[in-house]
């Protein structure tokens, strides 16, 4: 580092380099306005190259030939470097230094499910609980209809249907404002706009259970090159048509700003025979688990329960917290820890969590040593919410209408009831339809928020840690706040690990009324206190 510290550029040099660098004087410095690719490329070079990256950009990527560098500097230079990377190397990791921001726009609950599946992306969501869905754009609900029902004669019972849900959520939206307004009246001293935010809160976090999976929401992404790489090979091989259009379009638009990191995704003997292995497999994994779960029963199972968990998990925690600062090899660390007593291991974790001060104070990998896994039955709504957790291992199964819906107490209240079970009941007559004429893939689109879907959620202790104190919190949905108290209940209880359940000490328990009011409140706050802006 000390080497480069004081290389030196010519003018003419340093003329060149100043648009691309953020300084021309330190061994730290970022990259800007440069393509993904030509980045990515420079990164690339460093495992093979003693130069560095600002003078390997001006001897190999910088064209001079045009008087002023472009915005497409080096990128025919960068494409045939990747190209090589990747033929002749083999080496994948450089598809990792180069990154994109994705927006996908209008498609359908299912979709997002898809989209958000893997770990190593980032993703942002349009909200059920800040976007109402009780307006229509171009004369139709903002619900997808699936390619496989385009011009199937379905269709129509399927568009009937759907707006019959579409209708009966936008009716209940005033209606179950104004039941709210009545039941939580406005303190005094609560802001106006925040009170009347909070109200409509409550009302759309009770209503979008009538929101069909068909419904539409925007997602945008950011990932690597290689994160990308990996989506599309997952969804160009999945059932759905939908993901199938997706995944192409995807493709065509990546192109246009990292072609040379997706030039694998539709080659016959690569990607094209990726793909096929994941459709094989699927369909293959399928076929046997019918075989030998066809004739099961499934018996009723409390909304969470505890699947498996390591009795022993608690002190091996203490072991590993105790060894980035030992000299002893883990095997005897975690002999050192079973020979302490219950108080010196208690002593252990309180020095290595410490004093926490918010949720976002959190120990270190020690509490990666053990895990939990849980079964979940609970509904989509919140099954959505949950899924977006990727540091750790989520699987589901097929959305149906088996498991049976949830109401919520206040649709009870506000004699919403008989709409909302003639809603459920359309929804899942639709389904069983779908599934008569041979759609059973496609029949998921017409299933409500409110019906129950099982999943199971495995994680270690440090994000479980994180996902029950942010899904725990007041402003959160009452269903998953409802689910992550259980989580926290069973790893005290069930697992015994109570050393680690007190340590999650931001899980909140508290009764709520208006979960987003002290959000708001909050909110407001900060606004009143942000500086007018000069003029």
């Amino acid at each position: 580092m000390h080497a480069q510290e004081h290389e030196v550029f010519s003018a003419d040099e340093r003329a060149f380099l100043a648009p691309y660098f953020t300084n021309l004087d330190r061994p730290v410095f970022a990259l800007r306005n440069l393509p993904e690719v030509v980045k990515g490329a420079l990164f690339a070079r460093y495992s093979r190259s003693p130069k560095s990256v600002r003078r390997l950009f001006l001897e190999e990527f910088l064209d001079r030939t045009e008087g002023t560098p472009g915005v497409e500097v080096g990128v025919e230079r960068a494409e045939r470097l990747y190209e090589r990377v990747f033929d002749e190397y083999g080496d994948d990791s450089v598809a990792q230094l180069g990154g994109v921001h994705v927006a996908c726009e209008g498609v359908s609950n299912v979709l997002t499910k898809v989209l958000e599946w893997g770990r190593l992306m980032a993703y942002l969501e349009q909200s059920t609980r800040y976007i109402p869905y009780d307006t229509k754009v171009g004369g139709r609900w903002r619900y997808v209809v699936p390619p496989e029902l385009e011009e199937h004669p379905l269709r129509a019972s399927y568009e009937e249907t759907l707006d019959h849900l579409f209708t009966t959520y936008t009716e209940w939206l005033p209606r179950l404002q104004n039941y709210f307004a009545q039941r939580f009246p406005r303190e005094p001293g609560d802001p106006e706009a925040a009170y009347r935010r909070s109200i409509r809160a409550k009302a759309l976090d009770t209503l979008r259970g009538l929101l069909p999976a068909a419904t539409q929401a925007n997602v945008g992404l950011f990932g690597t090159a290689q994160a990308y790489e990996l989506l599309l090979l997952r969804m160009r091989a999945h059932p759905l048509g939908e993901a199938r259009r997706c995944a192409d379009w995807m493709l065509a638009e990546l192109r246009k700003v990292i072609p040379a990191f997706l030039r694998r995704v539709d080659r016959p003997d690569r990607g094209e025979q990726w793909s096929a292995y994941l459709r094989a497999t699927r369909e293959a994994t399928r076929k046997i688990t019918r075989a030998f779960t066809g004739n099961a029963t499934v018996e009723p199972r409390p909304e969470v329960v505890l699947t498996d968990f390591d009795p022993d998990g608690e002190t091996k925690v203490v072991a590993a917290a105790l060894y980035a600062s030992s000299h002893l090899p883990d095997d005897e660390l975690l002999a050192l820890a079973r020979r302490m007593t219950a108080e010196e291991r208690e002593q252990v974790l309180r020095a290595y969590v410490g004093e926490r001060q918010n949720r976002r104070h959190k120990p270190g990998r020690a509490f990666e040593r053990t895990f939990y896994r849980f079964d979940v039955l609970t509904d989509y709504g919140a099954f959505r919410d949950l899924q977006r957790h990727r540091m750790l291992t989520i699987e589901w199964q097929p959305f149906s209408p088996d498991h049976g819906y949830e109401v919520p107490e206040a649709v009870n209240d506000a004699g919403a009831a008989a709409d909302w079970r003639l809603a459920m009941e359309r929804s899942a007559a639709l389904y069983e339809r779908l599934c008569r004429a041979g759609l059973e893939e496609v029949a998921p689109y017409a299933l409500c928020f409110a019906f129950r879907i099982r999943f199971y959620m495995q994680m270690n202790a440090r994000e479980a840690m994180h996902v029950l104190e942010l899904r725990t919190s007041p402003q959160g949905h009452p269903v998953y706040r409802r689910v992550c108290q259980q989580m926290h209940r069973l790893i005290a209880e069930v697992a015994g690990h109570r050393a680690i359940a007190e340590a999650m000490k931001f899980v909140n328990y508290e009764s709520v009324d208006l979960e987003r009011l002290g959000a708001e409140r909050a909110r407001e706050l900060r606004q009143q206190e942000r500086p007018a802006p000069s003029r």
